[in-house]
């Protein structure tokens, strides 16, 4: 009999909701797209609710509600800490403890209260509650919406109740532990100490830690080696905790660790310098060291063939790229939504086949459906958003929307792109995206700063046809979420530009021209790929190649349609409002299509149009 079961994160960071019925993925999405706070941690009041009229269900419907973490044992992991190195951490641990007493701790009883909230029903009309460990959410969100049949799962984060790298080996409808590595010791909670160190935030500026390190040259690496981690030849690792606060207090950081990298950590307001990108270079070697040693002790342990990836660090694109690139494993599968917000996938789908027993139904590609999973607007509605506003617009037929998008692409336009079903997960997928033409050599800088209000080294994504990625990247496997960076094919490299760069240091690379198609080239002569299939997005797909039919060019920019410190855009409301905050040229929502300069005169301090 098949089950319908709903899974959520919530209360740490990217709290979301996932509802599956008969083991197939519904619905799900982040309550940031809804609450418009990123990484809300909070309930996922809005985001269950979706879920639920997606399935076209109610609260009590359900076979059950899976929470994707135990907190009695994340709590026993708090105070075991705490004790250990006791007296230091006294006033964290007296601050900390009333919140964990009230509320944490409580956890059964604050879902229950908040689910009837949600389905209008008494307590005993509740479906059954379950937990799940932590890490096994992970592992989960990644074996079971995989392809494969039989698979190893490695899961790398900060720290779920204790485990903070865990193994796993899938089998069918199995999923079993074969070993963990637990807290204080963490590759996750080390990329952050630089994350935090070199300026950034943590649980959101690792990207920009990833995207820094190609600007500069591992020569801390040794230092980190010798004084930091001790890396074992299968991978496994100790961290030497001397240099670390975040055991007990708020810093992840002590002034050990800023004596060892030279001076204090960078103020988040002051300018990057060659010392930042020089740690994030050196901890980026030292993290794809730890994962290729992992991958390879797991694959002779197994004879596995087949690896599954989830937690935060599987969303370090630069790590996944190398170790596709190793072939250690013939195939490799990464859940989109790999960080807490992909734990709901992993919870319910875990209840699923694991307490329900229930068979898995393995899909050629994957369960995700291209991770277009969150809510969609008719045309309807888009008119009903858009007259709120008194937008002025146009509608288009299919067969001019392709063309005529295309086109202001083709002459530098930067347009808004929202279409269909909503992306779960980090990434924008071509749904509700920017795009722009990537052949043009002052789009990197103009999306920084103008559009995305970010830092001008940050990289831009490729979207390239699947068909066509083999012609610009030395790839041939399919990168469909975003999660690979893969070097520029050499014919499409701007010769000599490599000399020119290592002439140069840190930011000052960015004015060197490195291919043809400079505004995602990034200054290693990577990009981070998403290859763009018919079967999962048609628009997408018939978008590029109409794009490449007026220029030649299979590719585009694919920017996430947010800005700086926003999440992606949810609602035909939310599109617009970042349309006109920004310097967007164009829109695009279903067949309408918008101008700039044809819109009313919009109020950025109050953020609504008159009317």
């Amino acid at each position: 009999m098949a089950k319908t079961v709903l899974g959520i994160s919530a209360f740490y960071h990217d709290s979301a909701a996932t509802i599956c019925r008969d083991g197939k993925i519904i619905a799900a999405a982040q309550e940031e797209r809804f609450s418009r706070k990123k990484h809300d941690p909070d309930f996922p009041a809005q985001a269950i609710s979706f879920c639920l009229k997606q399935a076209g269900v109610n609260l009590t419907d359900l076979d059950a509600v899976v929470f994707y973490d135990k907190p009695f044992l994340t709590f026993d992991r708090i105070l075991e800490t705490y004790f250990s190195f006791a007296p230091r951490g006294l006033r964290s641990f007296l601050t900390s403890m009333p919140i964990w007493l009230k509320d944490k701790l409580a956890l059964k009883s604050i879902l229950r209260k908040q689910l009837t909230t949600i389905g209008n029903c008494k307590p005993k009309q509740l479906p059954k509650l379950l937990f799940t460990d932590h890490h096994q959410s992970h592992a989960a969100s990644a074996f079971f919406a995989s392809p494969f049949d039989s698979a190893v799962v490695l899961c790398l984060d900060g720290v779920g109740e204790w485990a903070t790298t865990s193994a796993w080996i899938g089998k069918g409808d199995s999923l079993e532990p074969l070993w963990q590595i637990r807290f204080p010791h963490s590759i996750g909670l080390l990329y952050s100490a630089f994350t935090y160190f070199c300026g950034f935030k943590v649980n959101s500026g690792e990207y920009k830690l990833m995207g820094l390190a190609p600007y500069g040259s591992p020569r801390y690496r040794q230092k980190i080696l010798d004084h930091l981690i001790d890396i074992k030849e299968d991978g496994s690792f100790q961290i030497n905790l001397e240099y670390f606060d975040y055991c007990v207090g708020q810093r992840m950081t002590n002034d050990a660790f800023a004596v060892l990298f030279d001076g204090p950590p960078r103020n988040p307001d002051t300018k990057i310098n060659q010392r930042e990108a020089d740690l994030a270079a050196s901890i980026q070697s030292v993290t794809e060291e730890v994962v290729l040693r992992l991958a390879k002790t797991l694959q002779k342990e197994t004879g596995v063939k087949q690896l599954c990836l989830a937690g935060g660090v599987a969303l370090n694109c630069t790590a996944n790229g190398r170790l596709a690139r190793s072939a250690i494993f013939d195939d490799i599968w990464i859940q989109p939504a790999a960080g807490d917000a992909g734990g709901s996938i992993g919870a319910a789908l875990a209840a699923t086949h694991i307490y329900f027993d229930q068979p898995r139904q393995i899909q050629p590609s994957d369960l995700m459906q291209g991770a277009y999973l969150g809510p969609e607007y008719n045309q309807g509605l888009v008119k009903e958003s858009l007259d709120h506003f008194s937008a002025n617009f146009v509608e288009l037929s299919d067969k001019d929307l392709y063309s005529k998008t295309a086109s202001l692409l083709a002459e530098g336009q930067v347009v808004g792109w929202f279409q269909g079903r909503m992306e779960f997960g980090p990434r924008a997928l071509g749904n509700r995206s920017i795009l722009a033409d990537p052949r043009n050599s002052e789009m990197q800088s103009r999306l920084n700063l103008k559009i995305k209000y970010r830092e001008s080294f940050r990289p831009f994504a490729p979207a390239v046809l699947a068909e066509k990625a083999d012609e610009y990247f030395e790839m041939n496997y399919p990168s469909p979420y975003m999660l690979l960076t893969e070097t520029i094919q050499e014919p499409l490299r701007i010769k000599d530009s490599l000399q020119q760069m290592e002439e140069l240091r840190g930011l000052d690379k960015l004015a060197v021209s490195r291919s043809i198609l400079p505004a995602i080239t990034h200054i290693d002569m990577s990009g981070r790929v998403q290859t763009v299939h018919p079967e999962t997005n048609p628009k997408f797909h018939r978008l590029i190649s109409e794009f490449e039919k007026q220029s030649e060019c299979a590719v585009l920019i694919n920017t996430s349609f947010n800005v700086r410190g926003e999440p992606i855009v949810c609602t035909p409301e939310d599109a617009y409002r970042c349309f006109m905050n920004t310097e967007m040229d164009y829109l695009v929502i279903n067949n309408y299509l918008l101008a700039k300069e044809q819109q009313p005169t919009w109020n950025k301090n109050l953020d609504f149009a008159p009317d």
